[in-house]
């Protein structure tokens, strides 16, 4: 593969935590706090507390790691350097398996925001199509693009914070507890297993690290920045929708952030909360195209994936094959299954992901340290815990997802050997 282009490093510290913040203030932001109130009632902000602890473990293992390893793709990268190759396999093949079902229910989502349910799968094909257009002409055009919407969606955000607490009627009683809901310590934790998912897009910074200049010092300021920025969004919108809506109200709404500017006398406001969702999808989808497509091209490169998806295009220096691919099998899934549920089967292919890198970086020597070990010991413990908290479907669909990907590459290898 030495006569394929180079990717080239064109993206920043804004650039970086722009794609890291377009990755996690995405459509989660405007849905994931009803199912969390509804496990964990206002115990949905201690879920978000552990959520918020577990990401900046992971984190602190993907930056450390990235700083060693400025190539694209990730943990995958990481898990072969590492701890060997089929770690990194399993690690990559979670990565791009959970996250094109993202992928899906991303452009689902967008498009239930955009229009009426009748034009829903046409419209999130058209999405699809459009951001890979825009991925595959450059990875400079993706991050001023999602500049745009991340810029759009915080608006939105502000909107809601300021219509719910000048025009609504928040109650500071409906933070007052009880904090452990019907079901327990577990709902607690299944409420922080839900959170997780909804800002756990650092890793797409890690991605893309043959893009980013000075990675060594880029890549780990961004990956916590845009963390940092994530959490605290989170949690102002958190609170905010809590106090207006109370943990029953919230745990029953479909559209949370919406219902809590409704409720209030900014009414009018609502056309723009919907717009917000919809730029949400968008910018995370974007990311989402963005860094799948740099793990198929440095899984492509290993063989583990198809080889001739690892072609770089000679002017635009993309994975334009790996995208290209993408971008069909996500159409397809778009317009045969409803996947705006896939958020389980997803999560246990991306907590698999985020294990294997605290493992990766607890086995990284003292010159590459930049972050104490006990950090990837707590967080490889606090994936393992949240995939517990997992719906027993998404365990089976996920243990079912691994499986096809080892006997993939189990009939790879004997027919590498054999030839």
């Amino acid at each position: 593969m030495t006569d394929q282009p180079a990717l080239a490093r064109r993206l920043g510290i804004v650039d970086a935590v722009v794609i890291g913040l377009g990755s996690m203030i995405g459509a989660g932001i405007f849905s994931a706090f009803a199912p969390a109130a509804a496990a964990a009632g206002a115990g949905m902000l201690v879920g978000l507390a552990i959520a918020a602890v577990v990401a900046y473990c992971n984190a602190t293992a993907s930056a450390q790691l990235a700083a060693q390893y400025p190539k694209s793709g990730g943990t995958y990268v990481y898990g072969r350097e590492r701890l060997g190759d089929w770690w990194g396999f399993l690690a990559g093949w979670g990565f791009v398996i959970g996250k094109t079902a993202s992928c899906a229910a991303m452009a689902l989502t967008f498009a239930a925001y955009a229009v009426p349910s009748a034009w829903q799968r046409p419209v999130a094909v058209a999405a699809v199509l459009a951001l890979a257009a825009v991925n595959y002409r450059g990875v400079t055009r993706t991050a001023g693009l999602t500049r745009v919407i991340v810029s759009a969606v915080l608006i939105a955000l502000a909107v809601v914070v300021t219509a719910c607490l000048v025009g609504g009627r928040p109650d500071p009683a409906f933070l007052s507890g009880p904090w452990l809901g019907e079901q327990g310590v577990y709902g607690l934790l299944q409420s922080a297993g839900l959170l997780f998912f909804a800002f756990a897009g650092y890793a797409r910074i890690a991605t893309m690290g043959e893009e980013v200049r000075d990675p060594q010092r880029t890549i780990p300021r961004a990956i916590v920045l845009s963390l940092g920025i994530a959490v605290a969004v989170y949690a102002v919108v958190g609170v905010t929708a809590l106090l207006t809506l109370g943990p029953a109200r919230l745990a029953t709404s479909a559209a949370p952030l919406a219902d809590a500017v409704a409720g209030g006398s900014w009414g009018w406001a609502v056309p723009l909360v919907a717009a917000g969702g919809a730029m949400a999808a968008l910018g995370a989808l974007l990311a989402l195209i963005a860094g799948i497509g740099r793990t198929t091209l440095a899984m492509a490169r290993e063989a583990d994936l198809p080889r001739w998806l690892a072609a770089v295009h000679p002017r635009h220096q993309v994975p334009h094959r790996a995208e290209i691919a993408l971008a069909v099998v996500v159409s397809l899934l778009v317009l045969t299954v409803d996947l705006r549920s896939a958020i389980g089967f997803s999560s246990f292919g991306v907590l698999l992901y985020y294990l294997v890198a605290n493992l990766a970086a607890f086995t990284q020597p003292t010159e590459h340290r930049r972050f104490p070990r006990w950090l990837q010991v707590l967080g490889a413990a606090g994936c393992l815990l949240l995939v517990a908290t997992l719906p027993w479907q998404a365990v089976v669909a996920g243990t079912g997802m691994f499986a096809l990907g080892i006997g993939y590459r189990v009939i790879r290898l004997h027919l590498q050997r054999t030839h």
